[in-house]
């Protein structure tokens, strides 16, 4: 288990710079290796599969829960048997800390993933 899910997200209304490209690097180190970084380093997003659209809903209301928790939310595409997520910090135009919390977070809903 990551560092981060032991972690609360702090709330972010602006007024800091988004992370550095080195270190968002380093921080996708903590994260399943199926989550990507854009090229731009400004988002990270990993398309999670299952058999079902049932199974898909149950995952994105875990999701959900996790973000309100956090309050910090990602940007979802849902289909069948599939959710895409996506993170960014969009008060600051680009990451920060809380788009890996999430992500670990939502790393550890699917144990041995």
């Amino acid at each position: 288990m990551s560092e981060l899910t032991a972690q609360r997200c702090e709330p972010c209304e602006g007024g800091v710079r988004p992370m550095g490209r080195e270190e968002a690097d380093r921080m996708m180190g903590q994260l399943h290796e199926d989550w990507s970084l854009t090229e731009d380093g400004l988002e990270i997003h990993r398309d999670f599969f299952f058999k079902g659209f049932n199974k898909t809903i149950g995952f994105v209301n875990a999701v959900a829960w996790i973000a309100n928790a956090e309050g910090h939310h990602p940007d979802l595409e849902v289909g069948w048997g599939h959710c895409l997520i996506r993170f960014t910090t969009h008060a600051i135009g680009g990451l920060s800390q809380n788009d890996f919390i999430c992500a670990a977070k939502i790393d550890a809903l699917l144990p041995g993933n």
